[in-house]
């Protein structure tokens, strides 16, 4: 962990978390949103306490065994040409990735398949699997016929490409129509190249929203200057760890990100 970034413990002893409801995940489960509109946003870890300061009469945060920021770990899948991320960095509308995600606190796995459909709306269907199961999907028979059914490509004709590391923090409105996750510490394995990559400083918000309801929380980004950015979390781990793969956009879109950060 670099010294300029908030650590685990440091993100769920904030003094702000005195000042916003909670919502368990019991409850959060009502607010599952897996058919919904995603609004992405990129802003610098310096702002994010901020952020929550003005969230806290609108917006409940999510807590796990008395944790606030709980920790990820999510493993992409990918043919062995980089298909689903060349469709991503080509900006093709209909699109699919692939996942297993372990969430640290509990132990829980699924497998997921998230579609992207040509209205803007992503779509996502899971599973539960066995941590056994966490990077080799393919050989579990629940997550094999999963990913028969539902994906657009074959079990066997997918591996792990990346894992990426996180640690998130999710809000929920009053009104229950939107959650927001802001995900930060962000690290990338790249399993095919063994190597890795990270943009220190860098938190990426997210926006779910069944439908076009008020967002108080657009209001606040819009007052802290943070704009919409359409970046994924796959693609960006990619292009830091493999410097084969086609990224000439997402290079760009780094260097954007670099100015914001770095305020070059």
């Amino acid at each position: 962990m670099t010294s300029n970034e908030m650590t685990y413990e440091q993100l769920n002893s904030l003094p702000v978390w005195d000042a916003m409801p909670t919502i368990t995940l019991g409850e959060m489960s009502a607010i599952k949103l897996m058919n919904r509109v995603d609004t992405k946003f990129v802003m610098p870890e310096r702002q994010l306490v901020q952020l929550l300061e003005m969230a806290a009469e609108e917006y409940s945060v999510q807590v796990i065994d008395g944790v606030r920021a709980c920790g990820y770990t999510t493993l992409y899948y990918d043919t062995a040409d980089y298909d689903m991320y060349t469709r991503h960095h080509n900006q093709q509308l209909v699109r699919q990735k692939i996942r297993s995600r372990r969430y640290e606190e509990s132990g829980q796995c699924f497998i997921e398949v998230k579609n992207k459909t040509n209205k803007g709306r992503t779509k996502k269907k899971r599973i539960v699997i066995p941590d056994s199961a966490f990077d080799c999907v393919a050989s579990h028979a629940e997550a094999h016929a999963f990913l028969s059914e539902r994906a657009a490509y074959t079990p066997e004709e997918i591996a792990p490409a990346l894992v990426t590391r996180f640690d998130r923090i999710t809000l929920v409105n009053k009104a229950h129509t939107e959650r927001l996750t802001i995900d930060t510490n962000l690290r990338f394995r790249n399993v095919r190249k063994q190597t890795e990559g990270e943009m220190e400083g860098l938190v990426i918000v997210e926006l779910k929203q069944g439908g076009m309801y008020f967002s108080p929380m657009k209001e606040i980004l819009q007052r802290l200057r943070v704009k919409p950015f359409k970046v994924s979390k796959y693609c960006l781990g990619t292009v830091l760890s493999q410097a084969e793969v086609k990224h000439n956009r997402y290079k760009r879109k780094i260097r954007l990100i670099e100015k914001m950060l770095y305020n070059e």
